[in-house]
């Protein structure tokens, strides 16, 4: 499976297809710009109501680990899918260092 840093992302930010996988009331409290928020269990359940198989898609979570699993899943049944390493916590902490 694929991951990526929150540092490497930065910069892909505006160009790529970025996935909330949190809860709704948790993206709606802070997020990564550009993020879609599609709940793991929604996700999982019907994949292809939000990605196709062409496009390749950074998922994140909290610190990563449901996005690790949600990747692996995703990435068994055929999507192109990145692991954001450290999730939407990582990035906090990249931005507050700025």
């Amino acid at each position: 499976m694929n991951s990526i840093s929150v540092e490497s992302l930065k910069e892909l930010i505006p160009m790529v297809n970025l996935i909330d996988i949190r809860d709704n009331y948790q993206y709606n409290m802070g997020r990564i710009p550009t993020a879609i928020n599609v709940p793991s269990n929604f996700l999982l359940m019907n994949p292809e109501n939000y990605m196709n198989k062409n496009d390749k898609y950074y998922l994140y979570c909290d610190y990563g680990t449901r996005s690790e699993k949600a990747c692996e899943t995703l990435s068994n049944k055929g999507y192109h899918v990145i692991n954001v390493q450290g999730g939407y916590n990582e990035y906090k902490l990249l931005m507050h260092k700025k």
